[in-house]
């Protein structure tokens, strides 16, 4: 068995699906007509064992799929199992997946307030001020991180810490109206955020762990041109000593509240 990443994971979920919807079968089934051991669909479709060349085409063909499909897929599947993955910007079902599945949460803002606190409001304002979205697919891509918010609710929410640096609170996104009711939506959430002082240097444009309980942990950024995934081990050392020198920093808790309630007092850009 192999030690799985982000990107296998979400393929191997993308081989279930198909399996799923294309044929009707389960997972023992599926290996019984393909001639495997079931733990073999299993392990796939779980992201942990490097399929091969005919694996692919033997499953894939087995799911109705054509030779572009198949293609496709495979040059994607080739590097599902690297310890540095980088995808487009458009792409955000591994993120979904990633942060669905994880048991404990830390991320750091500078510039913005997470996306999954971000008031339909505010998300739309953070679309058209970036402008590099076609207008038409605002509303979609802002349902898609509307939707991502729900792990926050669930009652096996992930363990969360969110960093976020006071300049991402200064910066306006649409009207005063828009950023009181964002500031709103912070405070009720602040058992999940710590501050981090105005004058404290930003060292970085931010970043997130995600930690799981049978898998590896992964560091994740972006920015407007991509999205990385690591999983290198000195990489998640360094996160994760980055996150402590966070956290001595940071307000604590209850002056995280006082200083979003001084927020919701003056209007934006206000002293």
């Amino acid at each position: 068995m192999t030690a799985s990443t982000a990107y296998s994971r979400d393929l191997g979920d993308e081989l279930r699906r198909l399996r799923e919807t294309c044929t009707g079968l389960n997972g023992h089934q599926l290996a019984k007509k393909l001639g495997w051991d079931p733990s073999k669909v299993s392990t796939m479709e779980h992201g942990k064992y490097r399929a091969s060349e005919i694996d692919l085409i033997q499953y894939l063909s087995m799911c109705g799929k054509d030779i572009d499909f198949v293609t496709e897929f495979k040059r994607r599947y080739q590097y599902a199992f690297d310890e540095y993955i980088v995808q487009s910007s458009g792409n955000l079902r591994t993120v979904g997946m990633a942060e669905s599945t994880a048991s404990a949460i830390t991320s750091y803002d500078t510039m913005l307030v997470p996306g999954l606190f971000q008031t339909t409001e505010y998300a739309e304002e953070v679309y058209y001020a970036n402008g590099s979205v076609a207008e038409e697919r605002i509303p979609e891509l802002v349902q898609c991180r509307t939707d991502r918010q729900a792990i926050l609710e669930r009652h096996n929410r992930p363990d969360c810490v969110f960093y976020i640096h006071e300049l991402a609170l200064q910066q306006p996104m649409g009207s005063d109206a828009v950023m009181q009711a964002q500031y709103e939506r912070l405070l009720s959430k602040a058992h999940m955020i710590r501050i981090v002082p105005a004058e404290v240097t930003v060292m970085s444009a931010g970043f997130m762990l995600w930690e799981y309980e049978k898998s590896r942990p992964v560091a994740y950024s972006e920015s407007e041109f991509a999205r990385v995934f690591v999983q290198d081990l000195g990489a998640i050392a360094k996160a994760r000593q980055y996150f402590k020198q966070l956290e001595k920093v940071a307000l604590d808790r209850e002056r995280t509240r006082s200083r979003l309630r001084q927020y919701l007092r003056q209007p934006v850009g206000a002293g």
